[in-house]
């Protein structure tokens, strides 16, 4: 039987050695960062069995036309590398629905040059100006990733791309966003800060916080690490006493949802709130002129709600098989993640990235709804600012579901309904938050909701 992953126990080296010699054979997954400048050839001696190949992290700007005999292929990953051009060559891969070309060069995607069977494009942070319209018969498209090139506008033709359910545009050229793409009836997370007609929106002025000085502050442990920054434990010294805080700080480089600063920013503008976890002062003095954020520490008892998509379920939180939640636990979550929603979009704020992943409960039920990323900027008056709140009225709708699914023994189906009414294609005809939290405040018990 052949190796399922190459590079467990084996360096780069190690690895690039036993491909060489043939030793490989069987080998469904494999990982080989090893400096190569050409695509190694004898990876096509695995074409019978190879599903997920990751290259990333290497100097590789072409791929070969016999990468086509790769036809088992599902996944595969060129983060990291020198391309200039997306290869045509992926086309002919049957199988391949995962592609990424993250921090390459990329000014070029060739009509046609991406498998029908695409379900996750990643080609943040290049520089790329314009997409083909041919991405707009990729059926199958449900995660595409942008952020970071320079995009002027979206083809039209991805109007009829009605599975895409998470875009990420931000910084980029755009000078607004396409009306078509307010109407897709499964678009739930969508990341657009750092464009330029974003300077129109957001707090006026804008919310300052208090300053604290780096030498006020003690650095500990490290509690959490994602795309935009570093968390650590630490604690904050006001004149004779200290106070146990969470400090942020910020990495400042491109991010599969946008730029560090805006994240920062929305942070700060989404104001204090019960089930938000709102910022006390800001970084400043940093030895490394790093940017951050001191915020308040969450006590031991809080668990994310779910964990991140996987490479399987793309767009949608995975769990462990025993997870369960009581039915009046589920519905405080619920309710504290809606009125943490209604509060960002009467601000004008689409979180974005509402997700399981994002929601932070403990074992009664209470929840704060974390992580600005993705966060946006809009004006509610404007017409678009409904659909833009009843798109992610559908990802709270995912979270309804996810909900669902683990209560054992529900009472009644209200919470299916309000589900559903969450995620009907007709984006104007779902609920506003609002009306989301008046239905969950109606269902919870009299001592919750007193």
């Amino acid at each position: 039987m052949g190796q399922q992953v190459s590079t467990l126990e084996t360096t780069a080296d190690q690895t690039l050695a036993l491909l060489r010699a043939g030793q490989l054979a069987g080998t469904r997954r494999l990982n080989l960062t090893a400096g190569l400048t050409t695509f190694p050839e004898e990876i096509l001696g695995l074409a019978d069995s190879l599903e997920v190949l990751d290259l990333s992290h290497n100097a590789l700007t072409t791929l070969p036309d016999r990468f086509a005999q790769l036809q088992n292929l599902r996944i595969a990953f060129f983060n990291n590398n020198a391309f200039e051009i997306v290869p045509e060559v992926l086309a002919q891969c049957p199988r391949l629905s995962m592609i990424g070309f993250k921090a390459n060069q990329i000014t070029t995607v060739p009509a046609g040059s991406l498998p029908p069977a695409t379900r996750w494009l990643i080609l943040t942070d290049n520089r790329i100006e314009t997409l083909p319209d041919s991405i707009g018969h990729m059926a199958c498209l449900q995660k595409l990733m942008l952020a970071g090139n320079r995009l002027r506008a979206l083809p039209e033709t991805m109007a009829a791309c009605h599975h895409l359910e998470l875009i990420r545009i931000a910084a980029n050229q755009l000078d607004g966003l396409p009306p078509w793409l307010l109407t897709l009836p499964r678009l739930s997370w969508l990341a657009y800060a750092g464009n330029p007609f974003c300077k129109a929106f957001g707090p006026t002025p804008p919310v300052a916080l208090p300053q604290i000085p780096w030498a006020d502050l003690t650095v500990g442990d490290v509690l959490g690490q994602g795309a935009s920054g570093v968390i650590h434990q630490g604690s904050w010294r006001q004149n004779e006493a200290k106070t146990p805080v969470a400090l942020k700080l910020f990495k400042g480089a491109m991010t599969s949802d946008g730029l560090p600063l805006d994240e920062m920013r929305a942070c700060i503008a989404a104001g204090a709130h019960p089930h938000l976890i709102g910022p006390s002062g800001q970084i400043i003095d940093h030895p490394e002129q790093k940017n951050g954020l001191v915020l308040p520490l969450v006590p031991p008892t809080y668990a994310v709600m779910g964990g991140p998509p996987s490479l399987e379920s793309c767009t949608r939180d995975t769990y462990p098989p025993e997870t369960a939640f009581a039915w009046d636990v589920a519905l405080g979550i619920a309710t504290g993640v809606a009125a943490a929603a209604a509060h960002l979009h009467q601000r004008g704020m689409l979180h974005g990235d509402l997700y399981p992943h994002n929601t932070l409960v403990n074992p009664a039920g209470a929840a704060y709804l974390s992580d600005f990323g993705a966060a946006s900027f809009y004006d509610p008056a404007e017409p678009s600012g409904a659909a833009l709140e009843r798109l992610e009225v559908r990802a709270f709708g995912c979270l309804l579901e996810d909900l669902g699914d683990r209560i054992a023994a529900p009472p009644d189906d209200r919470l299916r309904q309000l589900q559903q009414a969450c995620q009907q294609p007709d984006v104007l005809a779902r609920p506003g938050f609002k009306e989301v939290l008046a239905v969950l405040t109606a269902l919870a018990p009299a001592e919750r909701s007193a």
